[in-house]
């Protein structure tokens, strides 16, 4: 086999088997030829190129959030490292393994006028859990701090699910070779084994004698919640409990549609809506409408359920557990007989009003953004994965149901529109269901460098809302009242997908009616030898109206 000379590559390499991670991402560049040489001619490593860096390490991000192990990014010297920050950004907030792995010159070259060089230590430092630079040496005595500095890093990796920087000098030649190995990395432990979590008596105590209990689900992985913990929630009168659709979690007696459900509210309904404890479970919440309202109205106790963090979202957390939320809810109902509460039933009798409020609303619109998601919801297959783009994407979502087989991924972490179509192509090389991105255009021409690769299965598909801007600009009350709003806010826009789709080999269908949109539906699902793109045209200053008169509906 042919390996690297380099004792720093090879550290790397045998590191990268040692903790098992196999899909590596590389840009192509001539200071990282060491590391690009070692994954691409070693046969355990699944190795991929994608030029443009950014797209990348969203790519790469996409990978691990399916295999939930992680994706090595590698890159040569300069500013190419920089591109990666917003998917680092990203995996940071939503716990997303990455292994970023950068060449760079000597330190001797660094600050020197050399070319392609900048500071590269350090450069993520408040958006990675671990990060260190290896040293420059010939000698395996001198490797030894390499290795352990590289184990270290590794296992912050895995333990804390979050991306770590090695950064990686190479000095001339680069592209030399050997025949086998000169060090040995020495095998990690099995982990950090999981700890048996005790819930206190009086936490026990609190939650079974409360009569108003909410449970706020946001962000989590499919199948985070097991069948136990949902039923014993389902069976509690005295829980409301509160799902987005990027939680995953599913329940005839949950609540899905927040801003719907609490937009009908009014101030006596607030005031009664108030929980005695929140408990959270999962990542970051999309709605605005329930952080504005849990922050006005707040609860007397939030408890927040997570092995590693907890975040002080409604500026009322009273208690963090610190593990699997399925460890708790056993505890919390052991021995449990409800008590007398109508606080579901309240709530239930308020969620069938607004959704016959939501369903005649739907009768009276005409064809735009609220209408294509109305009718892609009723198409959709089942058991399909859902990338969605961010901004009013998901935000729309939010107003439909989901489908139980079908999964939901968005990127929350940064609630960035920079990287979702590459994450969702990067999902769909690693996923175990067909994947259907959909995003609004902004994101999608932002974000276009992603198609620009060979990766992408045959079963991929895109929906593109082309709305000709940024609508939630038009949704948002302060922007229409700017100066030149539809050039600096809005970015209105004539572009369309179709050459782009031409060009990187994607069949093309498009729509503008509510006919034409559910026949190419049809289309769009059926079995093909190329990934699909349907773009959607929808009016740009008539959907704002139709949302938000559809909230001033619900108040009625």
């Amino acid at each position: 086999m042919t390996l690297p000379s380099s004792l720093l590559a090879q550290t790397i390499l045998q590191a990268c088997k040692a903790y098992g991670i196999k899909d590596v991402v590389i840009s192509p560049g001539s200071r990282n030829a060491p590391l690009t040489l070692g994954f691409t001619n070693d046969p355990y490593f699944n190795t991929m190129s994608i030029v443009d860096e950014r797209c990348a390490a969203f790519f790469g991000l996409g990978i691990a959030q399916q295999t939930k192990k992680p994706v090595a990014l590698v890159c040569t010297s300069g500013s190419a490292l920089l591109n990666y920050y917003p998917a680092v950004a990203e995996a940071f907030y939503s716990r997303i393994p990455l292994l970023v792995l950068s060449a760079d010159r000597p330190p001797h070259l660094v600050g020197n006028g050399d070319g392609q060089t900048i500071h590269q230590s350090q450069i993520f430092h408040s958006h990675v859990c671990a990060e260190n630079d290896l040293f420059l040496t010939d000698k395996i005595d001198d490797n030894l701090v390499n290795i352990k500095i590289t184990n270290e890093v590794l296992t912050r990796c895995i333990e804390q699910k979050q991306p770590v920087h090695l950064n990686v000098p190479f000095d001339e030649p680069l592209y030399d070779t050997v025949n086998q190995y000169q060090i040995e990395f020495p095998i990690p432990s099995s982990g950090t084994p999981v700890k048996a979590f005790k819930v206190s008596e009086e936490i026990i105590r609190k939650w079974q004698t409360a009569s108003k209990k909410l449970v706020l689900i946001g962000c989590l992985p499919p199948n985070s919640i097991s069948d136990e913990m949902v039923e014993l929630l389902a069976s509690d009168p005295a829980v409301v409990v509160l799902t987005e659709s990027t939680s995953n979690v599913h329940h005839p007696r949950f609540f899905p549609h927040i801003d719907q459900l609490i937009s009908a509210f009014s101030e006596s309904q607030k005031q009664d809506f108030q929980p005695q404890i929140l408990l959270t479970l999962g990542g970051l919440v999309v709605s605005k409408k329930i952080k504005s309202l849990l922050r006005t109205y707040q609860p007397k106790e939030h408890w927040h359920i997570d092995p590693l963090e907890a975040l002080d979202t409604y500026f009322s957390l009273t208690e963090h557990m610190a593990c699997d939320p399925n460890l708790v809810l056993p505890q919390l109902y052991t021995g449990f007989k409800s008590v007398s509460s109508e606080y579901r039933h309240s709530m239930q009798e308020l969620s069938n009003l607004s959704e016959i409020s939501h369903q005649k609303y739907l009768m009276t619109i005409p064809f735009c953004d609220f209408k294509v998601f109305e009718i892609l919801f009723k198409k959709l297959p089942v058991n399909l994965q859902l990338q969605i783009g961010n901004s009013s994407t998901i935000r729309y979502m939010q107003l439909f149901d989901t489908n139980s087989n079908n999964e939901v991924f968005c990127n929350r972490g940064t609630s960035g529109i920079d990287g979702s179509l590459s994450t969702a192509i990067g999902a769909s090389k690693a996923a175990s269901k067909h994947v259907l991105c959909v995003l609004g255009d902004l994101s999608f021409f932002y974000d276009s460098n992603a198609l620009w690769q060979n990766y992408t299965p045959n079963n991929f598909r895109i929906i593109i809302i082309n709305n000709r801007g940024g609508g939630i600009f038009r949704i948002l009350s302060g922007p229409k009242n700017t100066v030149d709003f539809e050039r600096y806010f809005e970015t209105s826009h004539q572009l369309t997908a179709k050459h782009l789709a031409k060009m990187h080999g994607y069949k093309y269908y498009s729509a503008s009616s509510s006919g034409s949109f559910t026949r190419q539906l049809s289309r769009l699902f059926k079995a093909s030898s190329r990934p699909k793109i349907l773009e959607v045209f929808t009016p740009r200053k008539l959907n704002d109206e139709v949302l938000l008169n559809y909230f001033k509906h619900l108040e009625l």
